[in-house]
């Protein structure tokens, strides 16, 4: 497991998830420093198909320059074998700001939305993780 003031991040290897907490505002660097502790993380996944669960239920809205960032994030996940980005939001207004962070990537048909961890959990249940 892997953790800063802005994050946290764990994998499930048997179900090939990567479960992710995200809080409070993030700028540039923050969102630099959660994809180079991600790709650690998620290294012993990367052979096989697996999924990522992002829960933002106590993230806020965060600094515009690090949409692009997040973008990029969500290329790399898809073009190492993630089947689905999960994200779990309940706030209008940074589900708004996630939204645009998705159209940042080459892969938002794979990126869902829910408003509840156990929407979420279902949802990959029924795919098979």
């Amino acid at each position: 497991m892997s953790f800063s003031m802005n994050f946290t991040i764990d994998a499930d290897p048997e179900r090939r998830i990567v479960f992710s907490k995200i809080y409070g505002i993030w700028k540039e660097e923050t969102a630099h420093e959660y994809h180079e502790e991600f790709m650690k993380v998620v290294q012993p996944l990367l052979k096989d198909k697996w999924v990522k669960i992002i829960n933002l239920l106590n993230w806020k809205t965060s600094y515009p320059e690090m949409i692009a960032v997040i973008g990029e994030h969500i290329n790399w996940c898809h073009t190492h074998n993630a089947v689905y980005s999960i994200y779990v939001v309940n706030n209008p207004i940074t589900r708004n700001q996630l939204k645009r962070m998705i159209t940042h990537s080459d892969f938002s048909d794979d990126c869902k939305i829910f408003a509840t961890v156990a929407e979420a959990d279902h949802f990959l249940k029924e795919k098979g993780f």
